[in-house]
């Protein structure tokens, strides 16, 4: 270890001699997307001054007269407030607990396919959900379940299944798993591809059952990807997307689907009230940065008693 640490140091003082002698190659590759980052990214923050303030269009950010908390108390004195963070909290972690596992299943599959030419089919027909628009995939929901739909006339029934708010939701998730699952596997597939085929063939010669293999090898390895998807997942519990549920959407259905985004789509949007709209995202954008720290902690704390 002791040889290898000056090596490591001089590679290092290389890299470092040759950044500081070609530093405009460096400078010109970063300065783009640094623009870019500063522009889309950091410059639009300063319009959560309005979240702050009594906005008019006419006056602007600068002139418009400062509230304080004013919108926040309005959103959390709300009669739909309870009914909003509970549709979306519900809406979300559903989501993730159903749809956590179903990638996992997938890549676990996946990789005990020996045959290149079945495996590449089956990728093809999992991928594929994943590049259908969001729209296009609402359309589809909407058509197949209507009453005059393929799935009614399978079950010989006339049912409206989009009008019914117990129905949204097992809808809403399900579907999400359909689309998304194959692609999110590929992460977990390309860790399995890493298991050393001596592992495997001594499983085998120790007569392990497939069960067996996939608790001591499958899933050990895959261990650290998915408490880092995990935690991920956590921190965008409150980051449902609005257009799916505004596009599934009715008027009966509306006490299940209503979530925090189409709340602010429409308030801010439809009826134009920006300063409101920007304080509930806001409210929603730190509940999510609080779960995402609460849950990182706790995982960081459980690893920690394991011994990881």
């Amino acid at each position: 270890m002791n040889r290898l640490k000056p090596h490591a140091e001089g590679t290092l003082h290389k890299k470092l001699v040759y950044i500081r002698n070609n530093w405009q190659l460096y400078v010109f590759f970063m300065l783009p997307a640094l623009a870019l980052t500063i522009v889309f990214k950091y410059l639009p923050m300063g319009g959560l001054a309005i979240a702050f303030q009594d906005y008019n269009n006419r006056k602007g950010i600068w002139g418009s007269d400062f509230i304080g908390f004013a919108h926040f108390m309005r959103f959390l004195s709300s009669p739909d407030f309870i009914t909003l963070m509970a549709n979306t909290l519900k809406l979300s972690i559903y989501g993730l607990l159903w749809g956590f596992f179903p990638p996992v299943i997938l890549a676990i599959i996946m990789s005990r396919i020996r045959s290149a030419g079945i495996k590449r089919n089956i990728q093809l027909l999992i991928y594929a959900p994943n590049f259908i628009s969001v729209i296009v995939m609402s359309g589809m929901i909407i058509t197949f379940l209507s009453p005059v739909g393929p799935v009614n006339q399978l079950l010989g029934t006339s049912s409206n299944l989009m009008t019914d708010p117990n129905a949204f939701r097992p809808i809403y998730i399900a579907s999400g798993i359909w689309q998304g699952a194959g692609w999110a596997s590929i992460i977990y597939t390309a860790t399995l591809s890493g298991v050393s085929s001596e592992l495997v063939d001594a499983c085998n010669i120790d007569g392990a059952s497939l069960f067996q293999q996939i608790l001591n090898i499958d899933i050990p390895t895959l261990k650290p990807i998915m408490v880092i998807q995990f935690i991920l997942s956590a921190g965008q519990i409150m980051s449902i997307g609005f257009e799916k549920a505004l596009a599934l959407q009715t008027d009966l259905n509306r006490a299940a689907s209503e979530i925090i985004p189409t709340y602010v789509y429409k308030m801010g949007l439809q009826i134009g009230d920006y300063s409101y709209s920007t304080a509930v995202g806001l409210f929603n954008s730190v509940i999510n940065v609080i779960l995402l720290i609460t849950v990182n902690t706790i995982v960081s704390r459980l690893n920690e008693g394991e011994g990881l």
